[in-house]
């Protein structure tokens, strides 16, 4: 699916530990990743916990074990699962991908952000990112 697209600029960027051999282009969105609470990779599954996006590109092996990741800000982001309302609040769902959040992803801190527009699946919608 496709990165996220910055609409609105972010104003909390926060640097998380990333391995040097991956990979990460700009935009991509992050989960939290590992035993330490700093460490990051793409996300990749339904119920991954957000780490942020990108917001520079990391090449695979350039020496460089740190990125950065907005954890606000307005953007462009894939949906899956099925269509939702202005309003609803989502979680991560997959590589660079979001769906509403259901009751469990509340309680468990999953959600992140909220949908600014009816969301469809399979197209990019707008996301506020934030606490919710």
């Amino acid at each position: 699916m496709a990165i996220a697209v910055n609409i609105e600029a972010p104003k909390i960027i926060k640097r998380y530990t990333v391995n040097d051999g991956v990979a990460i282009p700009k935009g991509t969105i992050l989960k939290l990743s590992g035993a330490s609470v700093n460490n990051a990779i793409a996300s990749s599954g339904d119920g991954d916990v957000f780490a942020g996006i990108a917001t520079e590109e990391k090449t695979a092996s350039d020496g460089i074990t740190e990125i950065g990741a907005a954890i606000d800000g307005v953007w462009d982001i894939s949906q899956c699962g099925t269509a939702s309302t202005a309003g609803a609040i989502v979680c991560l769902s997959g590589a660079n991908l979001v769906r509403s959040a259901a009751a469990a992803d509340l309680l468990t801190g999953a959600a992140f952000g909220k949908l600014l527009e009816t969301g469809t699946i399979n197209v990019q919608n707008r996301v506020r990112l934030g606490l919710v």
